[in-house]
């Protein structure tokens, strides 16, 4: 039994483990300097407490056999079903929290099911075209997965929250060229994409998200209204220089300049804590991850892991580029946490139960 248990140990990806665990601990590091200066530990001791969570739950789920999913469709339709019964609920049961009902409240916790939406998702259109590879000339197969993705993408806009149906489109999108859209096709999506943006202007967004994207294009409108937060933001990551200012003397967080630095900002509050060389390690740490994911994804023996493992890098990567672009100005905000990074339980133990079913891909 030990020697099993060793075996399985010896076949995990350690270099993905402790760079996800690197990119964790960077961003309990700036929490702590938050709570340093605050002199309020709750939300650092609850950080800790959902990284020890998510990690043994990815050894816990490095055991799992992932082919469960492959051979029965029910489970995964049963996972869709269930997250669907979720997000509907925070209409009913979730208290709005900045004007948004996204997250169930639990005593001084809260549950976001919008994250384990996107994994389950995952699974679900990494089964899907798995099993539709060699069709994917047929426009069907693009029309029901679509499907899929709009039923809780609808959910969670009319929440009302962006950010994540970005996530989820790219998700989509990725795992479309990945299994070999016809380009023809894709062309045609992009059109009905476009032609959706046009219409959400017009008929879905709030006049706070118009609000966001106009300040984004012209942010000298309102210097001291909506563009504050991106200002903000910019003055963080150039104060820091080099080195950073220290793990308590983040200014622009400390005396709450720069707002949400533990979620939406914390990637200003980094470069402000720990300077341009703190920023430079954590963006080749998510390189790492990027590496042996598609790693993982050109050595998978069949169409199914090869999806999953690209699709959860996508996942991570559109994240981490929609957050660092926020917080650097060259996207509007929409409020995206920053994978590993930023506070919230929901979103770090997601994407370590993610970790774990590529491990189990790794070790199976």
């Amino acid at each position: 039994m030990f020697q099993a248990i060793f075996q399985h140990f010896k076949r995990m990806d350690w270099i993905l483990i402790i760079s996800s665990l690197f990119i964790a601990a960077i961003g309990l590091f700036s929490i702590y300097g938050f709570s340093l200066a605050k002199n309020d530990f709750l939300i650092f001791q609850k950080q800790v407490g959902f990284l020890i969570a998510g990690f043994i739950l990815m050894f816990v789920l490095s055991f799992f056999d992932w082919r469960a999913f492959r051979e029965n469709p029910f489970l995964i339709l049963g996972l869709y079903l269930f997250c669907l019964a979720a997000l509907a609920g925070l209409f009913l049961f979730a208290s709005p929290i900045r004007g948004v009902k996204s997250w169930y409240k639990i005593g001084d916790f809260s549950f976001d099911p919008i994250w384990f939406t996107v994994l389950v998702l995952l699974i679900l259109l990494a089964k899907y075209f798995s099993m539709r590879h060699i069709e994917m000339y047929r426009l069907i197969h693009i029309l029901l997965s679509g499907f899929y993705l709009s039923l809780p993408a609808f959910l969670i806009f009319f929440q009302p929250n962006l950010g994540p149906v970005l996530i989820l489109t790219a998700l989509w999108l990725g795992i479309l060229v990945v299994s070999g859209i016809k380009l023809r096709h894709f062309l045609i999506l992009l059109l009905f994409g476009l032609l959706i943006l046009v219409l959400s202007w017009s008929f879905l967004l709030r006049d706070y998200q118009k609000e966001r994207i106009i300040a984004f294009l012209s942010p000298q409108i309102e210097p001291l209204g909506i563009s504050w937060s991106q200002s903000q933001a910019k003055i963080a990551i150039g104060s820091g220089g080099i080195w950073g200012k220290g793990i308590a003397d983040n200014s622009q967080a400390k005396y709450g300049f720069l707002p949400e630095s533990r979620t939406d900002f914390i990637f200003a509050a980094i470069a402000e804590q720990f300077g341009l060389m703190a920023v430079f390690i954590l963006i080749f740490l998510f390189l790492i991850i990027f590496w042996r994911l598609i790693k993982a994804a050109l050595s998978g023996q069949s169409n199914f892991p090869r999806f999953f493992a690209t699709g959860f890098a996508i996942f991570l990567a559109s994240q981490a580029f929609i957050h660092i672009g926020m917080n650097l100005g060259l996207l509007p905000v929409i409020g995206i946490p920053l994978p590993l990074v930023s506070y919230g339980g929901s979103s770090l133990i997601a994407i370590f139960i993610g970790l774990g079913l590529i491990q189990s891909i790794k070790t199976h």
